[in-house]
């Protein structure tokens, strides 16, 4: 029997998770647990702890932009650490190159961490390319009188048009990857465990199989989001020259990023006809993302879970 996506679970958890290099991550409320696959079959699971939360995780709008940047860091980590587990023959006998040993003499074992946030502000900043001042550079060449409310308003859309078409063309080119597509298989893992555990089912991977690949709480949802909500939040300050218009959403990108959290949030929680309409295209988008697992991997999401359900469910709940 088909899942519907939309019906209430028996929990709403806060769990939530990530595909990695033949493996994932799931966060819990007090640890995150990273299970990888071994070449050799064996499954390793590490835990690490959560950043905890302070007063801005009180906040509306603030909480959303400071979690989202929290979990880059914590995510690109756990990407980091599932790479060590890839085999890669060809650099086992590699000498350190220069530039590696001037590094490692200079940071230490600061260096790792260094890198990752070198490696986050570097996402960061070639995603507000590729989808903040790329589609504002196509729909600059547009002969629309910007001076009027409609105007603008068609300005921002036409923008907010090309920043969807980028973004599936984006997902669509990195789903041909054969690597991709694992790691796609995982986050299609990820997310059917969570459907199983918020049911309240043994996991188990017979149970398991049962449900969806999509999910309302998912990241490529939260992205679609972002693209809807910029357009509003563009429009409202107007149109002025291109320098101008960049800075402005570098700088809105948090205020963007904060309400779509709250959308993504309230909507994730709430099965009435207005919710349903908002998860809609983002469930859609996920057939892009995530893809169905066999059960070896489905194993590997299972003991990932286990090692970040609490025994208290009210600690967990959404």
């Amino acid at each position: 029997m088909k899942q519907d996506i939309f019906k209430k679970p028996k929990h709403m958890t806060s769990i939530g998770g990530q595909a990695l290099i033949e493996g994932l991550m799931m966060i819990g409320p007090k640890n995150a647990a990273i299970a990888i696959r071994k070449p050799d079959g064996e499954i390793v699971v590490e835990k690490r702890p959560v950043p905890k939360k302070g007063r801005v995780s009180k906040l509306p709008i603030i909480r959303g932009f400071v979690g989202i940047f929290k979990q880059m860091v914590l995510g690109i980590k756990a990407l980091m650490y599932s790479a060590e587990f890839v085999d890669l023959e060809d650099d086992k006998d590699k000498e350190p190159s220069k530039v590696d040993k001037f590094l490692d003499r200079i940071l230490g074992d600061k260096l790792q961490d260094v890198l990752i946030y070198i490696s986050v502000i570097f996402s960061i900043i070639f995603s507000v390319f590729l989808f903040m001042v790329l589609p504002n550079l196509v729909a600059s060449i547009l002969p629309v009188d910007k001076s009027t409310g409609v105007g603008t308003l068609i300005y921002n859309v036409v923008e907010g048009v090309v920043r969807v078409g980028i973004f599936i063309g984006y997902l669509a080119l990195t789903s041909l990857m054969k690597d991709i597509r694992r790691v796609w298989q995982y986050h299609g893992a990820e997310h059917k465990t969570i459907h199983c555990y918020e049911n309240e089912e043994e996991l188990t991977v017979e149970n398991v199989k049962k449900y969806s690949t999509r999910h309302p709480r998912c990241g490529t949802s939260f992205l679609f989001t972002i693209m809807v909500v910029s357009i509003l939040v563009f429009s409202l300050v107007g149109q002025h020259g291109l320098w101008i218009n960049i800075l402005l959403r570098v700088v809105l990108i948090p205020l963007v990023a904060g309400i779509s959290y709250e959308i993504i949030k309230i909507s994730g929680r709430s099965q009435s006809k207005i919710a349903r309409i908002i998860n809609a295209p983002g469930l859609m988008f996920q057939a892009f993302t995530t893809r169905e697992p066999d059960d070896s991997q489905i194993e590997v999401a299972i003991e990932a879970m286990k090692n970040v359900m609490v025994e208290n469910r009210e600690e967990d709940r959404w």
